[in-house]
């Protein structure tokens, strides 16, 4: 039997292996379990699911086992947007959520996500917590649910619609009024998923002329991973270089909390550069100073950002729940991450692809400028940034190699002097000519995340090289 073990975003499984509803039982008395030990299982949990196989039968079951515990739940009446959970959770002042989401993984996948009071991902103590009491029941029937008609009239599980008062709220931090005004045409794709009937609904209502693709729900999600990357996505480029009255495509992954940006002319805007422009935008434009939060994969586009601003930036461990812990404290103004996620101050401390997609409609509708030339222009005044990342599998040989050189870490990577090592997560080496290289190894497969940046395109593949060389020489 395969035991529970908790990512950086939940435990997530292959149906029918390890994702199943017994699983998904014990997983949620082990939650209850939590919450009563620190006295907040009556505040209650909100319930929701994307659009994978089986989302509405998993959330039922958990509804079912936390009204056979004494807790109430508030279960989502529809496949729901990971950020509308968060804002729910906020919004009712709940013990948190249960959200049954892979996000961008491919339709074999499901998974339990977590959420605390906070409205963010669990932070490590607790899925640690939830893992250990878990993998103590797995294999015993642990819990004790009620049947889910006596459990809504009883009153421990209320269905509700989160929509409204999330869009309601989004129209509070994004300036609708220049989007319809501006009379702009933009493309939308939800990638199958849960912001089908979100973001396409607030920019129609704005005034938008909007083109959708992919707005229905369809759990095999195309034959593709949900994921709005320029792989995934020939699709939507095509759509948006042949229509040409679109100013700019946006996408959302599966669950809707990341995104994917096409310019005008069908290029893909690379999340890290986004980061960098938004940062700007937010300051020069709607002059709002603050600090920004990146994860130690993550550009440092938006350092140069911050510091053309006299601001400064705060590097986090990969994982959205160190982004939140800031945004929660009130710390930055904006935080975000190379995999396509991000949030700003006055919003949920969780990654929100409908909300970077509507700044994004909103930044080229008030400047008149596509995103490919805001990007030149901000170039222009803090210098050019080229960044890639790269999977490297292992052998059993090289992975054993691998850990020793780590070990004693080079002097030199490419003829390159090592200036800087950051080991927040994994080995960050900061090298001069403002260049850097992080190797991260995955805790699940042998395999080395590499990620590089230098500020010259020659650069970048000089250092890409020599990493790959490092990695298996």
């Amino acid at each position: 039997m395969h035991g529970i073990k908790f990512g950086t975003s939940g435990w997530r499984g292959i149906f029918c292996e390890d994702f199943t509803l017994d699983n998904v039982r014990v997983v949620t008395q082990a939650i209850a379990d939590h919450l009563r030990s620190k006295g907040l299982h009556e505040r209650g949990l909100v319930i929701g699911h994307d659009s994978r196989f089986m989302g509405e039968k998993f959330a039922r079951e958990t509804a079912s086992v936390l009204a056979g515990d004494g807790i109430p739940s508030f279960l989502c009446n529809r496949d729901t947007p990971t950020p509308t959970i968060a804002f729910e959770i906020l919004r009712r002042k709940t013990a948190g959520g249960i959200n049954f989401t892979a996000s961008h993984n491919p339709a074999e996948y499901n998974g339990m996500k977590f959420s605390q009071e906070s409205g963010g991902p669990a932070l490590p103590e607790v899925t640690d917590d939830i893992e250990r009491r878990a993998n103590a029941m797995l294999g015993e029937i642990c819990y004790r649910a009620m049947p889910l008609d006596e459990a809504f009239q009883s009153g421990l599980v209320e269905e509700i619609d989160p929509q409204p008062i999330y869009e309601k709220s989004l129209e509070k931090l994004v300036d609708l009024k220049v989007i319809g005004r501006a009379g702009i045409t933009l493309a939308v794709n939800p990638l199958y998923g849960t912001a089908r009937g979100y973001l396409d609904k607030m920019l129609r209502e704005a005034g938008a002329r909007v083109v959708c693709i992919n707005d229905y729900r369809d759990p095999y999600f195309g034959g593709f991973p949900p994921e709005p990357a320029q792989n995934y996505v020939g699709d939507f480029i095509d759509l948006v270089k042949k229509d040409q009255a679109v100013s700019l495509g946006l996408a959302t992954d599966g669950d809707a909390d990341r995104y994917g940006l096409i310019d005008y002319d069908g290029t893909f805007i690379e999340p890290n550069y986004f980061l960098a422009l938004l940062y700007d935008y937010l300051i020069r434009v709607r002059d709002v100073k603050g600090d920004a939060a990146r994860s130690v994969a993550t550009s440092h586009f938006i350092d140069a950002v911050a510091n053309y601003h006299g601001q400064q930036v705060y590097e986090t461990p990969v994982g959205f729940k160190y982004i939140g812990e800031l945004i929660s404290a009130g710390k930055i103004l904006l935080g975000g991450e190379e995999s396509a996620g991000l949030t700003i101050a006055g919003h949920v401390p969780e990654k929100d692809g409908i909300l970077a997609c509507l700044l994004a409609a909103e930044m080229v509708a008030m400047t008149g400028k596509p995103l490919g030339v805001q990007l030149q222009d901000l170039y222009n005044r803090v210098g050019s940034f080229y960044t890639r990342r790269k999977n490297i599998r292992l052998s059993m040989g090289l992975e054993d190699q691998f850990t020793l050189k780590m070990a004693t870490p080079p002097e030199t990577i490419g003829g390159w002097k090592v200036m800087d090592i950051v080991t927040v997560d994994g080995w960050k080496f900061l090298l001069e000519n403002d260049a850097w290289m992080l190797l991260r190894k995955s805790g699940t497969e042998p395999v080395v995340r590499l990620y590089c940046e230098a500020r010259s395109e020659k650069d970048l593949e000089h250092l890409v090289e020599a990493g790959k060389t490092f990695i298996a020489g």
